[in-house]
């Protein structure tokens, strides 16, 4: 009779994952927005991660609702190779168009990483994050993802990455491949990364 109930016992673990993975399929995915950046070197659409990173995603979408991104530039090209850095734009802590800083969430906690077109906000500490954004060339996440557990100094917290360009991505290479100064910077900082005609977001908008 064990031997009954060992199998039976046996055969009910063996139908659990089945029935586990018929509940996965039925969830709904993680909620998301999108938002159109109008540029001058033409559109570029973002599906922003308001599920899985809420407290970024929500930071950034009210300065596309309130307009505080239109007219601002991508002002910053970090090229290392072919496909392969970030260009960054924001308000440039302008008083008029700046919101106070935000919580930091980890990509330990969203669980989102920084993939080829990943957007995420740009801090200094931990818990500083505003109204500046970077969007990654190439898969970043070595250099952007928390890794709490790597060799070396530093918080090893990450950036806060919160979605992902879905069109446009042509627009967003014409921008990173675009000249730079030699010689221009941004409060004296960022020489070499300026570009010479910077590209300037003339609307952002959530659209369907």
């Amino acid at each position: 009779m064990r031997w009954i109930a060992a199998i039976g016992a046996m055969l009910m673990l063996a139908a659990i994952p089945a029935h586990a993975q018929e509940v996965v399929q039925q969830l709904p995915p993680p909620a998301t927005e999108r938002v159109a950046l109008d540029t001058s070197a033409g559109r570029i659409v973002l599906e922003v991660e308001t599920d899985r990173a809420p407290v970024t995603a929500a930071n950034f979408l009210r300065y596309v609702d309130h307009h505080r991104l239109d007219g601002v530039k991508f002002y910053r090209v970090v090229k290392v190779d072919t496909h392969w850095g970030f260009v960054q734009f924001g308000v440039q802590n302008a008083r008029n168009r700046v919101y106070p800083p935000i919580a930091h969430e980890p990509t330990t906690q969203t669980g989102l990483t920084h993939s080829d077109g990943t957007i995420t906000v740009a801090r200094a500490e931990p818990g500083t994050g505003q109204g500046e954004f970077v969007i990654v060339l190439g898969d970043q996440s070595g250099s952007f993802d928390a890794h709490p557990d790597a060799e070396g100094d530093g918080d090893k917290l990450g950036n806060a990455a919160f979605g992902r360009v879905v069109e446009g991505m042509d627009v967003l290479l014409s921008i990173f491949d675009a000249p730079v100064s030699d010689t221009a910077t941004i409060q004296g900082v960022f020489q070499g990364q300026v570009p010479e005609e910077p590209v300037t977001i003339l609307k952002a908008e959530r659209v369907e």
